[in-house]
């Protein structure tokens, strides 16, 4: 066998958090990817994935472990890896062919030699007589192929994609999928492997050679499985299908967010991270559940179809839905409780009691504010406090995220209100009366 193209062994990689405490993202990772393949990464938001390609790039260095090119360690930006990011990343104040040739410039190509690659780069990714445009004359999906021809223009050994399709259209996205992979096949490409981000399971299905499934805090391989299908791919293929079902069943199968671990005896950790699901999305994934199409329980492929979600949106809303105990994730599936059916057939009083009594009973950060407004003599508190209690585990924008999650769902079960311009949490008028009491209420 020939040794691998790309090899990353041990990976440990730990970043400051606001309160000066070290927050692990990844933790004795390793990945080999081969010559002639391409792997695709999925994982929750926050498992390293892109971390992960920033330190086989060597644009950032592990903290322990290593990565190696061709068996040479990786200790600087690697000149063999090039990489396509999900922003686009151009220069606005530069020409697309400008924007191409920036890399070749930074190696000190000379100027005719450049020009003359970003052109074949230019016209090999579908662009050609575009080269003179600025970004913002440019659709999303003629960006995003400014972007790919930056890269390709480098002839890397290793192509690395972070979710290079996520910020498109669905068909645009799909057009550019395909259009890379004919490029791939073709053998036009110079690239001799790739390793993908992606958010899509299908998106993973049909292009890669093998998927590699992470599980967060910190980040780790959890699982990996292999496609052994030819190109091309569709997703008609009678193939296709079952290998989507049987990684929705790997990613949903234990380490549940907020499941890991127990404190203040409600199941997680203050930190933890919540999935980012609004209750207008919750409460109609919980309805399609009981359509008569379902009567209780789905596959998840089957309702990300039926209900129109993306991969990301149906997992964030299934893990909320089973972290609340309203159903339950199985092999794949998704399976209302008795809790959730009487959720779904209750008025909204009581749908908004039974939200309000679980997240006190599972959600620590939840019922970690309530009681702390119910100590203080006002009934108000700064959101700053909390906020400060998250970035001791959690980056900045997560730990914004999850805050913003906490306060949604603490409005709607009525467990405290939030003043958005002041930015002040506070108990909600009648709260000498227990989310227990009015639960009780609301369902005589």
């Amino acid at each position: 066998m020939k040794p691998p193209l790309l090899e990353l062994t041990g990976i440990r990689k730990s970043f400051r958090s606001a309160d000066g405490s070290m927050r692990p993202v990844l933790e004795g990772f390793d990945l080999s990817l081969a010559e002639g393949e391409i792997v695709a990464l999925l994982g929750p938001s926050g498992c390293g994935k892109s971390t992960l390609l920033r330190i086989a790039a060597g644009l950032i260095r592990p903290d322990a472990g290593e990565a190696r090119l061709r068996g040479q360690r990786i200790d600087g930006p690697a000149r063999g890896v090039a990489m396509v990011f999900q922003s686009f990343a151009l220069f606005p104040w530069l020409t697309v062919e400008q924007n191409v040739e920036l890399g070749l410039e930074a190696r000190g190509v000379k100027p005719e030699t450049r020009a003359q690659r970003a052109s074949q780069a230019i016209e090999m990714i579908g662009l050609k007589g575009f080269e003179g445009a600025l970004p913002r004359e440019l659709s999303g999906g003629m960006r995003q192929r400014v972007g790919i021809a930056r890269a390709l223009v480098l002839e890397p050994d290793v192509l690395l994609m972070d979710e290079p399709f996520s910020a498109l259209d669905v068909l645009t996205g799909k057009r550019l999928r395909e259009d890379i992979l004919k490029l791939w096949g073709g053998g036009v490409m110079s690239t001799n492997a790739m390793l993908v981000v992606s958010h899509d399971i299908e998106e993973a299905v049909l292009m890669a050679d093998r998927v590699l499934i992470l599980a967060s805090d910190p980040g780790r391989l959890k699982c990996e499985m292999a496609i052994d299908l030819p190109r091309p791919r569709n997703p008609d293929m009678p193939q296709v299908r079952p290998m989507i079902d049987e990684i929705y069943a790997l990613m949903t199968a234990g380490n549940q967010p907020g499941q890991e671990l127990a404190a203040e005896g409600t199941g997680m950790l203050l930190g933890s991270r919540l999935p980012e699901a609004d209750i207008a999305r919750i409460e109609g994934l919980l309805q399609w559940l009981v359509d008569e199409n379902f009567k209780g329980q789905a596959l998840l492929p089957q309702l990300a179809e039926q209900a129109g979600l993306t991969d990301k949106q149906l997992l964030s809303l299934a893990h909320a839905l089973a972290l609340l105990d309203l159903a339950q994730l199985v092999d794949g599936s998704l399976r209302i409780t008795a809790l959730g059916r009487r959720y779904v057939e209750g008025a909204p009083t009581l749908r908004r009691a039974l939200f309000g009594q679980q997240l006190l009973a599972h959600v620590s950060l939840v019922a970690h504010i309530r009681h702390n407004l119910e100590r203080e003599p006002s009934g108000q508190l700064s959101e700053k406090p909390f906020l400060n209690l998250l970035h001791a585990t959690l980056d900045s924008a997560t730990a914004t995220q999850v805050l913003r999650t906490a306060v949604e769902w603490g409005r709607y079960g009525e467990v405290f209100e939030y003043d958005y311009h002041t930015g002040l949490i506070h108990l909600p008028e009648g709260k000498e009366e227990s989310v227990q009491e009015k639960t009780l209420g609301a369902s005589a």
